[in-house]
């Protein structure tokens, strides 16, 4: 693995701005950006297939071999900074995790009172594995274990102060703050895939960080066995999350 270069996995569950970070940081120049490289593989090796739209023609365009996906990330050095948006549900049992090591690890995590209703907007039953807060709590727990530096953000605090937030973040990675991250053009990148269609309508008409706005539909009660499942692992994450 290239020393100098900077690999970033920021580890996120779905419906958590993972896609806005990932847009912010792709308009630095000594950056470049992968979205959920790891996708493929997932859906190959897991039911998700199942339910999970456009499946089949995502298996298809992606890398569907995890050990190969895992060596692209430590070997790759197209820019100084490399930037991996990933879900933490891709990341199977199968997969040796020791490659964490050699990243700088970021958690994104957001409250479950807003996340599954978005969530379940595409899928209409998650499950707690689905929505990753177990799953991050435990990527977490491994890193401190083994003594290795874990960031921890919370979506809401993002959007409530981008360019504070990442400041924060840029200095906790050690790499130089770029206002160019604030805001970015309307549309598609190369890097969204054909996943696109279903998922990233609102971020593909944004030009920044769009401002938090809590919700205000009343809770949907087929999902609150789920929230009572979540929120113990969110309340943990919240505790470790930067202010």
């Amino acid at each position: 693995m290239e020393a100098s270069v900077k690999r970033i996995s920021l580890w996120s569950g779905p419906r958590n701005i993972s896609t806005a970070m990932m847009y912010s940081f792709a308009q630095r120049k000594d950056t470049q950006v992968f979205d959920e490289p790891l996708y493929g593989y997932y859906l190959k090796n897991s039911k998700a297939k199942e339910y999970h739209p456009g499946a089949e023609e995502i298996i298809n365009t992606m890398e569907t071999e995890g050990d190969k996906v895992v060596k692209m990330m430590l070997t790759n050095i197209e820019k100084p900074i490399l930037f991996f948006k990933n879900m933490t549900h891709h990341l199977l049992p199968e997969l040796d995790r020791s490659f964490l090591k050699q990243l700088v690890n970021v958690i994104l995590t957001r409250d479950p009172v807003e996340m599954l209703p978005s969530f379940a907007e595409v899928i209409d039953t998650p499950s707690l594995y689905d929505v990753g807060y177990k799953l991050h709590l435990d990527i977490v727990e491994q890193l401190q274990a083994e003594n290795l530096p874990v960031i921890v953000l919370d979506s809401k605090a993002v959007l409530l102060n981008p360019k504070e937030q990442l400041q924060k973040l840029c200095a906790a990675i050690n790499i130089p703050f770029d206002p160019v991250m604030l805001s970015w053009t309307p549309g598609a990148r190369p890097e969204n895939g054909c996943r696109a269609k279903y998922w990233y309508g609102n971020i593909h008409k944004s030009t920044g960080f769009i401002p938090y706005q809590p919700k205000t539909n009343p809770f949907p009660e087929k999902l609150k066995p789920l929230l009572e499942e979540c929120l113990p692992y969110y309340e943990k994450l919240k505790s470790l999350a930067k202010d």
